[in-house]
């Protein structure tokens, strides 16, 4: 099974074929509106913007209320609503929102910044928690983190780094290898690309994310100003490793 095929139907070949929902599925994205669908009601039609499922301040002191009253109520949100628009009368009108990123090109400005926009926050809401963050993970997923990287404290450092390092605005990526499911590696990628479009993105960060970390400085300014890697360590802090392990294929 090639790269493109996993990423579409989330589904891995080994002993046997274990289907896997879709990473977007997961995370409550919706679905794209029809082609005969209106855009201008996204709770009856179009992709959604998913709950938190905590309060604003929940995270807090590692991210503030206001922040989070921002990110998901204007930020998150003005994706929805701007990728739901950009699809009206699109001939990618009704597909996954795999589908719609594995199909653009760099030139598909409006679905590659609103698609990415909501997928990517979509992710981040689902892998944070109120609760401080341990290591107590599902078994497969420490299996895969120590044979990856040899440890976990090796992979959060692998992490921050990729944080720290995303020159502008971006996102860092914990990612399950497409090709080898028991892989899994760290990327970076700009603005609001992810490893699922893989029409745009580099081949060594294509796969199936699972665990996402936003360094745009809407995400931490109000607390943090320019201090990025400390506000990478507090999420990192905040992270729900089972919902993570949930994820992976």
């Amino acid at each position: 099974m090639d790269k493109r095929t996993f990423l579409k139907v989330g589904s891995i070949a080994g002993v046997g074929v274990i289907a896997t929902p879709l990473v977007s599925t997961l995370l409550g994205c919706g679905r794209a509106p029809g082609p005969t669908e209106s855009s201008a009601d996204n709770s009856t039609s179009g992709f959604t913007l998913p709950e938190l499922g905590f309060a604003f301040d929940a995270l807090e002191p590692a991210v503030d209320q206001e922040t989070m009253r921002i990110h998901h109520g204007k930020h998150h949100a003005g994706y929805v609503r701007k990728l739901n628009a950009a699809l009206t009368n699109h001939p990618l009108s009704g597909q996954s929102l795999e589908a719609v990123l594995a199909a653009l090109t760099a030139s598909d400005t409006g679905l590659r910044n609103n698609g990415g926009g909501h997928f990517n926050h979509a992710l981040f809401w689902k892998v944070l928690s109120p609760a401080e963050a341990h290591n107590d993970k599902a078994d497969l997923l420490a299996e895969r983190i120590q044979t990856s990287f040899g440890g976990h404290e090796a992979m959060l450092e692998a992490l921050t780094k990729a944080a720290g390092t995303r020159f502008g605005s971006g996102w860092a990526w914990l990612v399950q290898d497409a090709n080898e499911p028991d892989r899994l590696f760290v990327a970076s990628t700009p603005n609001q690309d992810n490893p699922l479009m893989t029409g745009i993105v580099e081949s060594d960060v294509q796969g199936r994310p699972i665990l996402g970390i936003d360094v745009w400085e809407h995400a931490y300014y109000l607390n943090y100003q320019n201090r990025r890697t400390d506000y990478v360590t507090a999420v990192l802090s905040r992270i729900n490793w089972k919902a993570v392990a949930g994820l992976m294929a």
